[in-house]
């Protein structure tokens, strides 16, 4: 028995990618060690390039089948595909065991598996269709249990004067695009049942198993010996959408009989079902090499590689010498490849929005299993500082399987392409010894680019760099740090971990105002980078910039509604700001349990404190005050710029008469001793979202 013919290629390694905005904290580290100075009371550490900043914990519509009349038996029917045409090819000899009967003729293209449209062979691949990936754009993954669509055994029934009479089954053609002689009449299934052919072949001269004929004795009907008995019940698992179980028994009669190219036909729908694209590609390739004439596993051949993104290759398939061409795959393959030039191109002069655009177009189209686009995506959108959105269109990249090609996509191998933007998106996030490896790695799969060569010595330079202003940071030798972390800027002008930490550098020295620009360029690169945002924070403190160091404590704190540190950041560069502007300051407090008040006077006197005021209005006998209690001593811990102030109505029966409390538990909040809002038995997410405003609004 031979082997299968699909087998997986090597994983390219482009796994999950890293933690993304709260968890690119740590830019950094990793590399080199990260360095931890003792904060003094009002500020964090912020001296360290690489100090980890701590944080919390924490369809598609149905797609069906079609039959169609197919040639296949010996002067019954003519010579013509399942379209209609005559494609005047040759007859096979009567023992050919390539019989295509009981071959599955899934749409080539992995989309049109959701876009099958009644009376149609093939389905129209230029229209729209939803994504194989989860990706952005217009791209998302077929609806589970949907059959690929088109002729699993295109087939017609056989009425002939005379023929009725010989069998009580209904004769079904078998749906082999060639002329194959004898041996290609179904029995057995019913011309009623779209694209589905289950039946048996009926050999007249034996099964051919490997081109050998055997007698078919002693079948027990488990399919276990018999091959087109195991396509018949593997064509069963794919009409019902479960392509898995399906591509088991196609497995075991390609181990019966691999000569049989419609096995490998069928098992390629199989695949197309669990969106193993690059291994469907190959089971094509090997029923073509089995038939150089099987039209439609040229068809299929040539969208898959349409869908892949290999147009050069796909054109040899989709227009085949001598072969009638689908004038909508021709025309699709047109607008591809249009879209594909046009995007190399404007990645060439670095016009990084046009190549977006182009890129964007091309997938749209129907490239859209490309793992090439996607990975071109990924590079114009970070040469456009959009990390976030880079990681999520590399995380569209096929990485189970690659179809290797020796096509070159902008001047390189496929697979160093993949590297090389990978290769960029570490330096990105600061991972220095990963990019290192991935770019090492490209190298070694496209050893003669210039692309990849200039690459590889710049991303070595520059890690070597990082390390030595590490180390130098290290022994705080802080003016020496500051240009081994130039040197790698001028190098990787766009990395915003070097910004950050030489912006460290900067702080250290005093410079305070080099330390803010430096961080000003990182957030540029990138947005969500909250070390930068935490060190220019502190800088704007050490500058007495009071309104913009509030400002950026205040985005920390709704990223990092946990960290301490940020909040008593946050609580002091607030005193610190209404000191500045003549306010009084001096009973405002930082954190701390909830204050019990039991007297009007005391009430008024501390609802009108500097800061907005909660309290809460609750008596000891009541299960709901007893139960969101601990809640509200957790949101003091969490906002410490509000005063939380408890009431308990029994006992102080002049504030509840005051304040018209009748029903416990009830919160209301106070700015300047005016209510602002109340809140009968809130729940605590409504709560906390209420005092959550209020912090952000400030005095």
């Amino acid at each position: 028995m031979s082997s299968q013919s699909g087998k997986k290629k090597q994983d390219l390694g482009l796994g999950p990618l890293p933690d993304r905005l709260r968890n690119t904290l740590t830019h950094g580290e990793g590399n080199g060690g990260d360095i931890v100075d003792k904060p003094d009371f009002r500020e964090l550490n912020l001296g360290s390039p690489i100090s980890p900043l701590r944080t919390r914990t924490g369809s598609g519509p149905t797609a069906t089948a079609t039959t169609s009349s197919s040639s296949g038996s010996s002067g019954s029917v003519s010579g013509r595909n399942s379209g209609g045409q005559n494609l005047n090819l040759p007859r096979k000899p009567d023992s050919n065991p390539n019989s295509h009967s009981g071959e599955l003729s899934a749409d080539s293209s992995p989309s049109a598996i959701r876009n099958f449209k009644p009376g149609h062979t093939r389905s129209d691949s230029a229209g729209s269709h939803k994504s194989l990936y989860s990706g952005s754009g217009s791209v998302t993954s077929p609806a589970a249990n949907v059959l690929p669509t088109g002729n699993i055994c295109p087939s017609g029934r056989i009425l002939k004067t005379g023929m009725a009479s010989r069998s009580t089954k209904t004769d079904v053609l078998g749906s082999g695009s060639v002329n194959y002689g004898h041996g290609s009449i179904i029995r057995g299934v019913p011309s009623s049942k779209p694209g589905l052919d289950s039946g048996l072949t009926n050999h007249s001269r034996g099964l051919m198993v490997g081109g050998d004929p055997v007698k078919r004795t002693g079948y027990s009907g488990s399919g276990g010996g018999d091959p087109e008995d195991l396509k018949r019940m593997g064509n069963d698992s794919y009409r019902k959408g479960n392509f898995a179980e399906a591509l088991g028994f196609y497995d075991k009669a390609i181990a019966l009989s691999p000569g049989n190219a419609a096995y490998h036909f069928n098992r390629s729908a199989a695949l197309m079902g669990l969106r193993r694209f690059f291994e469907a590609a190959k089971e094509c390739e090997e029923a073509i090499r089995i038939d150089p004439g099987y039209v439609r596993a040229h068809h299929r051949l040539g969208s898959l590689l349409l869908s892949l993104g290999q147009t050069e290759s796909a054109r040899k398939h989709i227009c085949v010498p001598g072969l009638q061409s689908d004038p909508k795959e021709v025309h699709k393959l047109q607008i591809i490849e249009k879209h594909i030039s046009k995007c190399a191109e404007a990645r060439r002069v670095g016009d990084w929005r046009s190549t977006l655009g182009e890129v964007d177009a091309a997938i749209d189209s129907g490239a859209d299993a490309s793992p090439q686009l996607w990975a071109c995506r990924a590079e114009a959108l970070l040469k456009q500082h959009q990390l976030d959105d880079a990681l999520l269109a590399l995380s569209n990249v096929p990485t189970s399987t690659v179809y290797h090609s020796q096509t070159k996509v902008f001047g390189m191998l496929p697979e160093a392409y993949l590297y090389l933007v990978r290769t960029q998106i570490e330096l990105a996030q600061g991972r220095f010894d990963s990019a290192l490896t991935a770019i090492e790695k490209s190298a070694e799969i496209d050893p003669r680019n210039v692309e990849i060569l200039t690459q590889l010595k710049n991303v070595r330079l520059v890690a070597r760099a990082r390390a030595r202003g590490n180390d130098l940071f290290k022994s705080d030798r802080f003016t020496e740090a500051c240009s081994a972390y130039e040197e790698g800027l001028r190098l990787d002008p766009t990395n915003s971990v070097l910004y950050c930490n030489r912006a460290a550098c900067w702080f250290k020295l005093g410079k305070w105002e080099h330390s803010v620009d430096d961080c000003n360029q990182a957030l540029r690169i990138q947005p969500s980078y909250m070390k930068a945002l935490l060190r220019r924070a502190a800088s704007n403190c050490k500058l007495e910039r009071w309104n913009e160091a509030v400002r950026d404590y205040e985005v920390l704190k709704r990223e990092l509604p946990d960290n301490n540190e940020v909040a008593e950041s946050l609580f002091h560069a607030q005193v610190m700001l209404r000191k500045s502007r003549g306010e009084e300051v001096h009973n405002m407090k930082f954190g701390g349990e909830v204050e019990s008040v039991s007297g009007l006077e005391q009430f008024r006197a501390s609802i009108s404190s500097p800061g907005p005021s909660v309290v809460h209005f609750k008596t000891g006998s009541s299960v709901e005050c007893r139960q969101i209690s601990p809640f509200l001593d957790t949101l003091c811990t969490r906002y410490p710029s509000i005063n939380f102030l408890k009431v308990d109505i029994d006992e102080s029966v002049a504030i509840a008469q005051a304040e018209n409390v009748r029903i416990v538990p009830t919160f209301k909040i106070y700015r300047k001793g005016t209510r602002v809002k109340e809140m009968i038995c809130p729940s605590p997410e409504v709560l906390e979202s209420s005092v959550r405003h209020y912090s952000n609004l400030g005095n």
